[in-house]
């Protein structure tokens, strides 16, 4: 008889086009397995909103496979020492897991193939990390010719069905319960509103598919409107691995719009910022660019006005309606649109002049979608630190992008202390004279901040 294998899954709770699985079910008898490792990733380990997340799409996929006489195994550790003693447990002969790119997996997945069978498999980007390389063999830094020689290699691998079968072991080793793990919020419970605007696991994120085909036409407009939000909203499924980029690609690859072709380079922007911390693991936690460690940043920890301001930007009270609702919707969602994404990271660094890796551990704990890769390299970019980046002089202003991409009916739904305020006064209700008493007052003038910020960043350039 074949001899049992061990599938490890991480971010990729799915089972269709899940390369490990798919392999590990015509090897023989299949033990999913899931281990919680909060250790490993230390100060990324998963934040509450992914906790929240984490649940639901092991609930999920536990379900899915129990449609195949299957179980999903649950232990929590340290990864090595717990598939290492199921391997012991079952007389597993490999252990199957699609490739993960995070520094602490990278590292486990080193260990584990010293230990035991590792088999690795590519499955979670449009192309594996390394795929592509320039001229002289070495990794892309920037994006946009890194987008053009992805394309070049188009059309990216064929997807994979679902197992039709998984053979079962004799007998299923001892499983953790996933209630016990405690990854939803008690005490207070404020998943609420995650709860009522998500739904979770392989089947959700392909229904959302299904609704996206039509609306990505217009994507390449409708996404910079809050008010509208013409996104995807894919990107915690992508995250979890409920979903591949390659069967969204698949999916609508013979749409014919710019909507299309504008989607379809922000999936290359996500294999683009794992090769980024293939090259530049600690790109989460230290800007790329050596001088901006010189730059005066407020420090929250040392500045008691700096821990007030950030205070106010975390809760959505910083009198800038715009970065006020993006905020609250963070809070409130789990998710935040991707236009406010960068209003709100901008308002962040260069009007309240604080380092953007505050920001990155805020949205680390608040996004269900929080990615190591893309979450740094979002944040590196609007600083203007990163390897490739938005220059830092050139400074968002919040109170006209709120007025240019009509966030209004945005602001109404997130901010109900302004929703009786008509356009244009809703954007800026201080300077119209007609902020409610319940609203506060900006905390810095736009003029003042954009002067705070260019005299810092001159002052670093010695100049």
């Amino acid at each position: 008889m074949s001899k049992v294998q061990l599938v490890w899954l991480r971010r990729d709770l799915r089972m269709a086009d899940n390369p490990a699985l798919f392999a590990a079910a015509q090897s023989g008898p299949v033990i999913p397995v899931y281990v919680l490792d909060d250790e490993c990733a230390k100060d990324h380990a998963y934040g509450g909103a992914s906790r929240w997340w984490l649940h639901h799409s092991l609930e999920s996929f536990s379900k899915s496979l129990g449609k195949h006489n299957a179980r999903l195994i649950l232990r929590r550790g340290d990864a090595v020492e717990e598939l290492t003693k199921l391997a012991e447990e079952t007389g597993a002969e490999a252990v199957h897991a699609n490739r993960h790119y995070e520094p602490w997996w990278r590292k486990v997945q080193g260990e584990l193939s010293d230990k035991l069978n590792l088999q690795l498999y590519d499955g979670n980007y449009l192309l594996p990390p390394g795929a592509v390389t320039t001229g002289s063999g070495s990794p892309y830094k920037i994006y946009t010719p890194f987008s053009k020689a992805v394309l070049a290699e188009f059309p990216p691998r064929d997807e994979l069905p679902a197992p039709d079968t998984l053979s079962s072991p004799d007998k299923w080793p001892d499983s953790d319960s996933l209630d016990d793990w405690n990854l939803l919020p008690t005490n207070p419970d404020w998943s609420s509103g995650i709860v009522d605007f998500w739904k979770v696991g392989e089947e959700a994120a392909h229904e959302r598919l299904s609704e996206w085909d039509d609306p990505v036409i217009d994507y390449d407009d409708a996404r910079n409107l809050p008010s509208v939000d013409g996104t995807s909203r894919l990107s915690p499924h992508l995250h979890f691995g409920e979903i591949t980029p390659v069967q969204i690609w698949h999916a609508l690859k013979d749409k014919r719009s710019d909507g299309w072709k504008t989607y379809e380079k922000e999936l290359i922007w996500r294999d683009y910022a794992q090769n980024v911390i293939c090259q530049m693991p600690g790109y989460a936690k230290e800007s790329y660019r050596d001088q901006f460690k010189d730059l005066k940043w407020r420090d929250p920890e040392n500045d008691d006005d700096a821990a007030s301001d950030f205070k106010a930007w975390q809760q959505g009270q910083t009198g800038y309606p715009i970065v006020d609702a993006g905020m609250r919707q963070l809070w409130k969602t789990g998710w935040m649109h991707n236009r406010v994404r960068m209003i709100t990271a901008s308002f962040l660094i260069k009007h309240l002049l604080i380092n953007w890796t505050k920001g990155e551990e805020w949205f680390w704990d608040t996004l269900v979608d929080a990615d190591y890769a893309s979450n740094a390299t979002n944040w590196q970019w609007t600083a203007g630190t990163g390897v490739d980046s938005n220059m830092f002089p050139r400074i968002m202003a919040p109170l006209s992008q709120s007025e240019k991409f009509n966030a209004a009916d945005y602001i109404r739904e997130y901010v109900p202390e302004l929703a009786d305020l008509d356009e244009p006064y809703i954007h800026d209700p201080e300077e119209h004279g007609c902020k409610p008493d319940d609203y506060p007052s900006k905390i810095i003038g736009h003029r003042e901040a954009r002067e705070r910020a260019l005299d810092a960043y001159q002052s670093m350039k010695g100049e």
